[in-house]
Order: structure tokens, then sequence, then C-alpha cells
């Protein structure tokens, strides 16, 4: 079923792609490409934390499309990752504090489809 909506909204946007309108990032995080820990394992993260939640945390971020950087996938919440939570956050209509709270496991595990901000230099 999934890969069904996915296959559609892929043809959807070559579709659009075609006709010259312009077309979102999308996003379609797949939690099964990041299993580091359970799914239902979501503690609060925050900048300086090291741990196996966080390599989730930014397997998961890097699911997105478009130009935000890829995080090095070790573990380590640095500025680089506070910077793209931050972005993510934003994106989702969610207070930008950088802290890896239940809302922000939320939208990374379950990410809009597109994001029109632009991501911060």
């Amino acid at each position: 079923m999934r890969q069904r909506r996915l296959v559609t909204l892929s043809a959807a946007l070559c579709t659009a792609a075609s006709l010259g309108a312009a077309v979102p990032q999308v996003a379609a995080a797949i939690p099964s490409e990041c299993s580091y820990v359970s799914s239902t394992y979501r503690p609060t993260l925050t900048q300086g934390h090291i741990s196996t939640a966080v390599k989730q945390a930014q397997c998961l971020s890097n699911m997105w499309g478009g130009q935000p950087p890829k995080l090095t996938l070790d573990g380590v919440f640095d500025s680089v990752m506070l910077k793209k939570v931050k972005w993510i956050q934003g994106c989702h209509g969610l207070p930008e504090s950088g802290v890896i709270d239940p809302n922000t496991w939320r939208v990374l595990y379950h990410p809009a489809l597109d994001c029109y901000l632009p991501y911060p230099p």
C-alpha cells in the first residue's frame, strides 16, 4: 500500500514537473532504513548528547531531500545537527528550539511532504 502511494506521488510530481509546475522538495522517512533504536524509543535530546538515539534522529533527518546537508551518522548532537533540527521544526510549525522532544520525534518519523522554508546559511 505504501509503495503504491509513493509510486502515485512520484508520477504526480513527474507530471507536474513536465508541465512546468514548481515541484516541492519531497521527504519520505522510511523508518526501516533507520533502525539504530526502536521507533518507540524517543528520549528528549539536546545539543551535546551522544547516543544511539541521536544516531537514529540523524538518520531520520537525512531522509529529507533538498539542500540541507546530510548529517554524519556518528551519534553526536553537534551544532550542524542543531541547525537542521531547528529547520525541520520550522517546516512543521513547531517552536524552533533545537530540542528533539515528542513532537519533533513525530515529525522525524512522519515528515511533511514539502518545506518551503529556505535552509539557513
